[in-house]
């Protein structure tokens, strides 16, 4: 039975399935173990009052537009934008017009890029590049119960069908590909995500330039 609280095996978007409500903050856990992940979705002038944690958190934005808020000051972030949180200190969220992003909260000792420094505001897509008949990847954080890799494929470029160890949620950043899960293929773009469970049998074809984060649980 999948861990993941999500659907398998099919294109679906976050921002789409967790539409802002007006007044209110809504949160969905879809994740939980010894780290987290959850949807929230902030509606206009809603504000998640900051608190202090001893561990960081991952925003990934989904749409809209939110700030990340604490005591060195507000950090806006819109669609596609990511931003660590700082650790002990306090860390809020809020936004004027609406918002959906992913919140993931690492509870064990991580390896983290030197690339990501907390509290600045970057954008996964940016992190790497497009090379000429390539596959290029970077691992953003890592521990032993999860890793967060962005890639990026060349046109025509692919990953040959293999089995995932773990449960794993792809987000595409930039482009268009085409993913196939047990069988089936599934043309996902910029803005989509998909779900794989453990042990699913995929592959990942670049139709054109693509870009994707790739969210993989080790428990």
């Amino acid at each position: 039975m999948s861990d993941f609280k999500e659907k398998t095996g099919e294109v679906f978007s976050i921002a789409a399935d967790n539409e802002p409500i007006r007044g209110c903050t809504i949160s969905k856990s879809v994740y939980n173990g010894l780290f987290d992940i959850s949807y929230f979705s902030l509606g206009e002038n809603t504000d998640i009052s900051a608190e202090i944690y001893s561990y960081h958190k991952l925003i990934i934005v989904a749409s809209g537009s939110m700030e990340v808020y604490g005591k060195n000051g507000a950090k806006e972030l819109t669609a596609g934008e990511c931003i660590l949180t700082a650790t002990e200190q306090p860390v809020g969220m809020r936004s004027s017009s609406g918002a959906v992003y992913t919140e993931v909260s690492i509870r064990r000792k991580e390896i983290m890029n030197d690339m990501i420094k907390a509290g600045e505001v970057f954008k996964l897509a940016d992190l790497v590049p497009y090379a000429s008949g390539r596959i290029v990847n970077m691992d953003i954080v890592n521990n032993d119960k999860m890793k967060f890799v962005v890639m990026s494929f060349d046109e025509g470029c692919s990953l040959p069908e293999h089995a995932a160890p773990g449960e794993a949620l792809i987000f595409a950043l930039d482009g268009s590909g085409l993913i196939g899960y047990e069988g089936k293929e599934h043309p996902i773009k910029a803005g989509e995500n998909f779900h794989f469970a453990k042990q699913g049998r995929h592959f990942v074809k670049a139709t054109k330039r693509f870009k994707m984060a790739l969210l993989l649980t080790l428990e």
